[in-house]
């Protein structure tokens, strides 16, 4: 299959309140299959924050999902606000050197709901009266602001792994994420039980100061641990094996520990603003960081304020960062109007998910009618992307009545 591909770009506001200030670019694309012109459309919308849309390729098509969403629809995939070729964001595209304060009150224009007002400003540029999303994770989190703020622009809503706590504070969720990662850690070690004296070694080496990025930069203790990240994703425990199998003094073991680290310079957006996701009101204060129960396990997709002294490619954005973790965030969600709206719509919820708790994300579709859920013990967070063909053709299944809940 060879899609056509059409490029869209259109100007929006960085505060979507004041029309009239500064503008930013948001770029996306559409995909098309031969045939497909007449299909209604589908929005996708990828996790974060910070990363910008998957590329399409053809033979074989990619991302994997996409040949079974073209099948029903014309896809558009949207590189969010300061990612990919929507204005990006970073050192390079900022006023240098970074100021905090004015950085801080930028980047509170580049959550979900920013987010979601761009999507609109797509969707009455190609005139679109009402279409599908779906969200991947942090994608999630903006399909639902999209149903509390502007349902009548959607026709059905699809998530993955995605389904945010509403009205739950920062420190519930984070607590929650660090009992789930210490979970799939054990599991990890009792199929591994080797690796606990070879992760030992390493953070042994690396509390000496003699393991050291390719940079030449530390490698600290605690950034090694933040490698937990990888257990919440299918390959990630084996990729975790194989680097603690490898001889540390190997110059192949450092490139290869870099590569399954969270967070970086490539998208500082990821890290800058990772905790305001999750802040339904109120300030964040390092949630995560607050609530580690102990520094002696592995963490994941978890950000503190440490990140920003310890990475050189985040330490720029230490001020902005800083002053973001005492920001009182708005309300990004509205039961009584999730409630109200009946829209159709299917969630997939990972029981062993340590980036978006499945208890919260059970009670949060509790609150929408419409959409059927479907509560999975056989794909991990990143299930979309290894097996998307299927958990897609499921959720469609769902959303129209013709495929089985569980």
């Amino acid at each position: 299959m060879s899609p056509a591909v059409v490029d869209h770009r259109v100007t929006v506001p960085l505060d979507h309140d004041d029309p009239a200030g500064p503008t930013l670019e948001v770029f996306a694309r559409e995909v098309t299959a031969d045939g497909g012109a007449d299909r209604p459309w589908l929005v996708y919308l990828q996790g974060g924050p910070g990363h910008e849309s998957p590329r399409p390729t053809a033979e074989p098509l990619a991302p994997g999902w996409l040949e079974r969403a073209l099948v029903d629809f014309r896809v558009l995939l949207l590189d969010q606000r300061g990612t990919g070729l929507s204005t990006p964001y970073g050192v390079g595209t900022r006023p240098h050197p970074l100021d905090p304060a004015p950085e801080a009150a930028y980047l509170t224009h580049f959550r979900a709901d920013a987010i979601v007002r761009d999507a609109e400003c797509l969707r009455e540029h190609l005139g679109v009266r009402r279409w599908s999303v779906l969200g991947q994770s942090f994608g999630g989190f903006c399909v639902l602001h999209y149903r509390s703020r502007f349902p009548d622009s959607l026709r059905e809503t699809y998530v993955t792994g995605g389904l945010p706590p509403v009205g739950r504070p920062p420190t519930e969720v984070y607590a929650a994420t660090h009992a789930s990662l210490r979970r799939l850690e054990y599991a990890h070690h009792r199929r591994h039980p080797e690796d606990a004296d070879r992760l030992r070694a390493v953070l042994d080496l690396a509390g000496d100061g003699r393991l050291r990025r390719t940079d030449g930069s530390p490698l600290t203790p605690r950034l090694v641990r933040t490698v937990g990240n990888q257990l919440g994703l299918h390959g990630g425990s084996a990729a975790l094996h194989h680097l603690l199998e490898r001889d540390p003094r190997s110059p192949a073991f450092v490139p290869d520990l870099e590569a399954l680290l969270p967070f970086g310079g490539r998208n500082p957006l990821y890290a800058v603003i990772h905790e305001s996701c999750y802040a339904d009101g109120g300030v964040t204060g390092w949630a995560a960081e607050r609530t580690l129960p102990d520094e002696d396990h592995l963490t994941g997709e978890h950000v503190f304020g440490w990140h920003f002294d310890d990475d050189p490619a985040l330490a720029p954005y230490a001020g902005t960062a800083r002053l973001l973790a005492r920001h009182d965030w708005p309300r990004l969600y509205d039961a009584d109007a999730l409630a109200a709206v009946d829209l159709p719509g299917a969630a997939v919820v990972y029981v062993d998910d340590p980036f978006v708790e499945r208890r919260f994300s059970e009670e949060t579709l509790a609150l929408l009618p419409g959409v059927a859920g479907w509560v999975d013990d056989t794909h991990l967070h990143n299930g979309l992307r290894v097996d998307g063909p299927a958990v897609l053709d499921r959720l469609l299944a769902l959303a129209r009545g013709t495929g089985r809940a569980g």
